[in-house]
This record gives structure tokens, C-alpha cells and sequence, in this order.
């Protein structure tokens, strides 16, 4: 008998219950009111239980019945994605979109673009990895994911089609008890070198050896974003971060910006870019997001 439950029955169990009624139930599934009634009694047979008591005016749920409907919601509900994601799927969209950002692209933009996304595309699952420098970049290009938000320099390579976005400023930082903090004005090499330097760093090929915006000979290196972050709270080190990253903490006194003499303000602005495979065409939910960053973030 339990091989037998059909989908209509589910949603005439879920009908008068949400109902609360059988003639109610049967005008909202445009049947007759006999029809929702054998429904449920077939119902209530075939498993050997009563799901609505019927002694009032209006039918109630049982305590088996109550303890069945939010199974029966649960397999309305799937069966609804099932019928979207599959009618979506044959129109040519995506199942999935997989997107990659680099850690010092501004997060808050990111999440914006996403409410909008699953507005527009809400059967597509959007998912988010993050990567620091070459590292973004490689899962773009070995096809992990479809759409990257690097910094411009990571992305120049001829097999990206890339467009510009936002540009991130980054600003060199220290604890307030740090040495460095102490100072003011321009700080000379040599004193910045007596002191570690936190800098972020990966492992992919495409960055392999290279360092930017290291200053001192001293440094630790981390793969962490947030990592960095919380040891230049802890005062283990000074480093440039993104602004939009610690400008509440530079508001409220947990950090000072500090004045290397040889930081450059113009070579420490990154700017930012959406990048995907130039021989490969997005769907449409891919398209739309490309369009979407250019006009809102970009804008």
C-alpha cells in the first residue's frame, strides 16, 4: 500500500489541512468536494490511520496527522524544485554556478550581487570559493570554476576575458603597541626591516616565487586573509591590508596606519576584475551576473 501514495494525495492531505476545510480544500484544487473527500478516506485506508478528526464542524488534524505534514511539506517542496530545476535545466540554464574571489575583493559587493542572483535565478546554486592571489586565478582557468573576481593583475593572460569592476586600496598597518606605530611620519628602510612583516602568499604556480609589496627582509608569510588580519590586531607584525577591511579598526584605535618610505599609495591600489574563460560561453544565469557586476559594481 505505502508503494502506492501518489503525489495527488499528498497535496490533498496538504490542502485540507492548510484549509482547514473540505469544500475549501476542493475550490483551491478546483475539484468536486466528493473527490477531496474520497481522497482522504482512501488515504486513511490505505495506511490505517485517521489524519483529520471529524467530530467538530471543521475536520482537525489528528496526532498522526499533525506528525505527517510537515513529511507531506517536505515532499511538496521537493517535488516543486524537482519540476523548476528541471524545466530550467531543458530552457539551458545552469544547474550550478561556481564563482571564485579573491580574499581582498570587497565581500559586501559580493553579497549584494547574490541576493539579486537568487532573486532572478532561484533554482541556479551559486557556489563560492576563496582564493588569495594566483590562486583565484588557477581555478578559473583549469575550469573549476565558471566567473573569478582577481585583482587585474592576476587575470592578464590571453585566455580570460576579463572587465573591470572596483578598485581596492590597500594601506599599510600596525598594532597600536607595535614599535612601528610609534613612529611618526615616513619610516626608513632600515627600521622597517628590523620589524616582521606579515605577507599573504599561495602556493599556485602562477605566483610561485613572486612577492609584492614586501618591504622587509624579515616576514611571515600566511595563505589567510583573516589569519593576517588577526595577527596584525595581535601586534605580531605590520602589513598592508584593504582598506575597506580595517578601516573600522583604524576608526576605533585597534590598528595605525603607518608611512613606509618606500610605499608606493599608486602601485597599492588593486584594481579588480570579473574574469572567465574566453573560449568558453557562460549560460544565462552566468551571463546575467557578468552583466549585473558591470553595471552595479562596476558602475
Amino acid at each position: 500500500m505505502i508503494d502506492s501514495l501518489t503525489l495527488d494525495q499528498i497535496r490533498i492531505f496538504l490542502a485540507v489541512a492548510d484549509t482547514g476545510s473540505f469544500s475549501k480544500a476542493a475550490k483551491q484544487l478546483n475539484r468536486a468536494q466528493s473527490a477531496v473527500t474520497y481522497g482522504i478516506q482512501k488515504l486513511e485506508a490505505q495506511f490505517g490511520i485517521a489524519l483529520f478528526d471529524r467530530s467538530a464542524y471543521r475536520p482537525a488534524l489528528t496526532e498522526a496527522g499533525r506528525a505527517l505534514l510537515p513529511r507531506a511539506r517536505r515532499i511538496a517542496e521537493e517535488t516543486n524544485a524537482f519540476r523548476d530545476t528541471a524545466r530550467s535545466l531543458a530552457s539551458g540554464l545552469e544547474a550550478e554556478l561556481t564563482i571564485v574571489l579573491d580574499s581582498m575583493f570587497p565581500l559586501r559587493a559580493v553579497v549584494e550581487a547574490l541576493r539579486a542572483f537568487t532573486a532572478k535565478f532561484p533554482t541556479v546554486t551559486p557556489r563560492i570559493y576563496v582564493q588569495s592571489l594566483g590562486a583565484a586565478a588557477e581555478l578559473v582557468l583549469d575550469g573549476t570554476c565558471m566567473i573569478g573576481l582577481l585583482p587585474l593583475y592576476f587575470s592578464d593572460m590571453a585566455l580570460l576575458k576579463r572587465f573591470p569592476l572596483l578598485t581596492v586600496d590597500l594601506i599599510p598597518v600596525a598594532a597600536p603597541d607595535h614599535p612601528l606605530a610609534a613612529l611618526d611620519g615616513p619610516i626608513d628602510p632600515h627600521t622597517l626591516a628590523q620589524h616582521v612583516q606579515l605577507v599573504l602568499t599561495d602556493r599556485s604556480s602562477l605566483t610561485a616565487g613572486r612577492d609584492y609589496g614586501v618591504l622587509s627582509g624579515r616576514t611571515w608569510r600566511l595563505a589567510d586573509l583573516g589569519a593576517k588580519h588577526a595577527m596584525l590586531l595581535a601586534g605580531l607584525g605590520w602589513g598592508n591590508m584593504p582598506s575597506h577591511l580595517v578601516q573600522n579598526d583604524v576608526a576605533q584605535g585597534r590598528l595605525k596606519v603607518i608611512q613606509p618610505m618606500e610605499f608606493d599609495s599608486r602601485i597599492a591600489q588593486l584594481v579588480m576584475c570579473g574574469a572567465y574563460l574566453a573560449d568558453h560561453r557562460l549560460g544565462p544565469a552566468g551571463e546575467w551576473l557578468v552583466e549585473h557586476l558591470s553595471a552595479v559594481v562596476g558602475a
